[in-house]
């Protein structure tokens, strides 16, 4: 039997954690080796007590987390960033693991520059082997393999932006029949086929090896919808419901938890709120800002402090209460660019502003006047990444304009952000500049991942060195 035909049955599906779970066992042992042999020039170095300790409980813990995070759970739908952060996220708890058993077990054979080497490499080549299973998976289904045929209840606004989603790439596999609904309504779905009424879904059913089942419908048909899950249980059809929650939200994503057995929907996904989450964001935030500290504060302050001072009297230092996460007040800390005037808690710097001085300018355009607000992310007020932090007299005015304003402040502030890196950043003329940016700031904190961190970070530094059109 052909491999791709092995692939795409059910029976072989039904394997495939376990095919994953075998070759990220395989991949984790050949890198442990390769890390010994890397630190030792020995491989026999393997059969030390402690190393090969070390090797058994890697295996096992490896074992637990991606069984408990579900880590080979292969979503249709899922895209490259989502599947390379949560490896990252997995391995970077199986390393904090690690280190904690090295130091409970007081190991003192076990090379820290060892365990960088393997956890370096485990990261890379486990992101290359998992981009190219789900390259593979996306490029048989777009061949017409494995693909789930499903059907569509109901002809409205929620059913049509599902039966476009669906149909809008080939590599998610699958295959819409076409739609069902009690009034023909061949304006929402002109690109579907009309099935029938609701009474007609049963034939469907009996005729066809449908999987899955999309019902759009409202929730005051709930009769209807009972009889659907029936049916669907009958011919054990896989049933999915696609609420129109742009009814109540303008939130991209929504949240579903359960208490006990109460299901309660959340108005918008969170990534940040997973404690690991945070943990990894302020890990890096630390390292990160100390990295900053050390080696580039060292030499850089001592020049931008003389140019200050001699572009104008007064501080180098400019120092202005902002609203932070949870909308506390706290400290920020920039380097002056203007010269000393009252009305800097209170009116935005404008193009052409007379108050900025000539190295004000300069390290407005290129975001240097910002490097002391490295000092506020090591002390825990801002991330490196996150909404900017506005003026107190901003908070209060744009509260009573834009009715989520505020949303944006159940993240950290930071350094840089989505919306500047999008160029949304300096003087807000009108309203509608300041509601794009919180649109950007509320996206960022519904898809947060490490990955959009430091594409953020990378974009910043791009934007410093060619200079930012809005920076004045």
């Amino acid at each position: 039997m052909p491999f791709t035909k092995l692939f795409s049955s059910n029976r072989f599906s039904r394997y495939l954690k376990v095919v994953m779970l075998l070759c990220d066992l395989l991949i984790f042992n050949i890198i442990y080796l390769i890390s010994v042999k890397i630190k030792y020039g020995d491989i026999d170095m393997i059969w030390n007590h402690e190393i090969k300790n070390i090797l058994i409980i890697s295996n096992l813990i490896w074992i637990i987390l991606v069984s408990y995070y579900d880590s080979y759970k292969l979503i249709r739908i899922e895209h490259i960033d989502q599947l390379i952060g949560k490896t990252i996220r997995v391995i970077f708890l199986h390393l904090v693991i690690i280190a904690f058993c090295v130091i409970l077990l007081k190991y003192t054979e076990i090379s820290r520059m060892r365990m960088v080497v393997f956890y370096g490499l485990f990261i890379v080549v486990s992101i290359i082997f998992r981009i190219s299973f789900l390259k593979y998976l996306k490029y048989i289904r777009s061949h017409g393999i494995n693909n789930r045929l499903v059907v569509i209840v109901g002809a409205n606004k929620a059913s049509n932006k599902i039966s476009q989603f669906l149909s809008s790439d080939l590599s998610y596999g699958y295959k819409i029949l076409g739609f069902f609904d009690d009034k023909l309504n061949e304006s929402m779905h002109n690109d579907l086929k009309y099935l029938g009424k609701f009474q007609e879904i049963e034939m469907c059913l009996q005729k066809n090896n449908i999987h899955e089942m999309y019902i759009a419908l409202h929730f005051s048909e709930s009769d209807q919808i009972t009889n659907l899950i029936h049916l669907c249980e009958k011919y054990m059809v896989r049933i999915k419901f696609v609420p129109d929650f742009q009814e109540y939200t303008k939130s991209r994503k929504v949240n579903i938890d359960f208490y006990e057995n109460i299901p309660v929907l959340m108005l918008r996904d969170e990534p940040l709120t997973s404690p690991l989450n945070r943990i990894m964001k302020k890990v890096f935030d630390v390292l990160f800002s100390l990295f900053v500290i050390v080696l580039i504060f060292t030499w850089l302050f001592p020049i931008l402090i003389v140019l200050i001072k001699l572009g104008s009297k007064g501080p180098a230092f400019f120092k202005q209460v902002r609203s932070g996460e949870n909308n506390n007040s706290f400290t920020c800390l920039k380097f002056r660019t203007m010269r000393v005037n009252a009305l800097s808690d209170e009116l935005q710097a404008t193009k052409g502003d007379p108050r900025i001085t000539r190295i004000g300018a300069f390290m407005r355009k290129t975001n240097l006047d910002e490097l002391p607000q490295f000092f506020n992310v090591l002390i825990g007020q801002m991330s490196v990444v996150g909404p900017r932090p506005h003026m107190l007299e901003h908070t209060k005015q744009y509260t009573d304009l834009i009715n989520n304003y505020l949303v944006r402040h159940f993240a950290i502030p930071g350094i840089t952000g989505w919306a500047q890196v999008n160029g949304y950043r300096g003087e807000t003329k009108e309203l509608v500049d300041m509601e794009k940016r919180v649109e950007f700031d509320i996206w960022y904190i519904e898809n947060w991942t490490f990955l959009l961190d430091l594409k953020i970070i990378w974009l910043t530094v791009r934007n410093m060195v060619k200079g930012e059109g809005k920076a004045y």
